[in-house]
This record gives structure tokens, sequence and C-alpha cells, in this order.
């Protein structure tokens, strides 16, 4: 069986999501960020970046969204979760969860966790600065430019849609508001309405 490590208030939510999409039989395996539970030995033995999500397999373990993901696609075709038989289609998806795991995440990350790219108060200060304009930003170019609607990739849900709506979960805390991205926000609240997502969000608020 497929088993999960998580925390609440992670990107974690996204690949969760989508295991309750593909109806995987899996684990979930809650870790407290603010216990230190990613630093612990016995979760380093399960991922040496000490983040998460992670996701042990019976052939080890992936790391990182986009992988995890395109891996709950292609384990469980049959919830057409991906367009396996169309690489071009394919790699527009990894286009998109690459963009939200490269740029988008690490615009957001740089108000919460500057420490990880400087250690001078100064410089830190200016990257929480600039976090409502480099997220905007962010969310201005999936608006015009990437989200096909209703979903990411246009009429089919995909991986793409948990992942955005992970991400764009983050928008408010970073001084955004969401409402200027119509398309992205008519998403939020779509999702929300999905008995999956609805799920996870329960062991999230638990």
């Amino acid at each position: 069986m497929l088993k999960l490590f998580y925390a609440v208030g992670s990107c974690a939510v996204a690949s969760h999501i989508a295991l309750e999409e593909a109806g995987a039989a899996y684990e979930a395996v809650r870790l407290d960020l603010r216990a230190g539970d990613q630093g612990k030995p016995d979760y380093l033995a399960i991922n040496p970046k000490a983040r998460v999500p992670a996701l042990a397999t019976d052939r080890g373990v992936l790391t990182e969204n986009p992988a995890i993901l395109a891996f709950v696609a292609q384990s469980h075709p049959s919830a057409r979760l991906a367009p396996l038989d169309d690489a071009f289609a394919f790699g527009r998806i990894q286009a998109f969860n690459s963009y939200l795991c490269s740029t988008v995440h690490v615009a957001h990350a740089h108000g919460l966790r500057a420490y990880r790219w400087a250690d001078d108060p100064g410089a830190m200060a200016e990257m929480r600065r600039k976090v409502p304009q480099n997220v905007a930003e962010c969310f201005g170019l999936i608006e015009r430019t990437m989200f096909e609607g209703p979903w990411v990739m246009g009429e089919r849900y995909s991986i793409c849609d948990p992942y955005l709506f992970t991400v764009a979960g983050w928008i408010q805390n970073d001084g955004v508001d969401p409402t200027r991205f119509p398309k992205v926000w008519d998403h939020q609240q779509r999702m929300k309405q999905r008995p999956a997502v609805d799920k996870v969000l329960t062991l999230y608020r638990s």
C-alpha cells in the first residue's frame, strides 16, 4: 500500500487530493512540522530533504509534488487524471505543475522562509516586502496565459487542479486579493465542492 507523509499547512494537500481522486489505496501519515518531525532520524531515512510530501511505494520513495502527481496519474490510469496517451499534452501538464513548484511556491516561500536564501535581516525583509508583488505577477500570468477553463487544462479535470487549488490557497496570506484573478478564484470555489477535496481538507483541519 502507498503511504503519504503530509503536514498541515503544507503543499502535500495537492498530492493528497490526487490520491483521493484516483481512488488509490493509501495510508496517510501526519507529521508535525512545528515539533520538528521532518528532521527526526526516522523521517530523514524516508526523505533526507526533510520536507513533505513524500510518497512511499513498493519500489521506493517519491518526493516533490510534480513527481508524485505524475505517478498517481500514471499508476491509476482509469481515473483519467492526465492525458497519458498524448506525450505533448502530458508535457504541458508537467510544465504547469513545474511552474507551481519552482516559481510560484518559491515566491510564496520568500515570505515565510526568507532565511533559506539570506542571513542578513535587511535582505530577508526585502524578500518579504516583494512577496505580494511576485505572487500577484505569478497568478496574473496563470490567469492570462495558462488557465484554460473550466479546469486548468480545459474540459477535463487533471493533476494540475489539486496543485493549483493548494498553491492558490496561500494568496490571501501573501497579501494579495485572490478575487483579482477571477478564473483562479472560481476554480477555488468549485474545487471545494469536490468530495475528495472536502475529505482531505477535513483531515488538515483536525
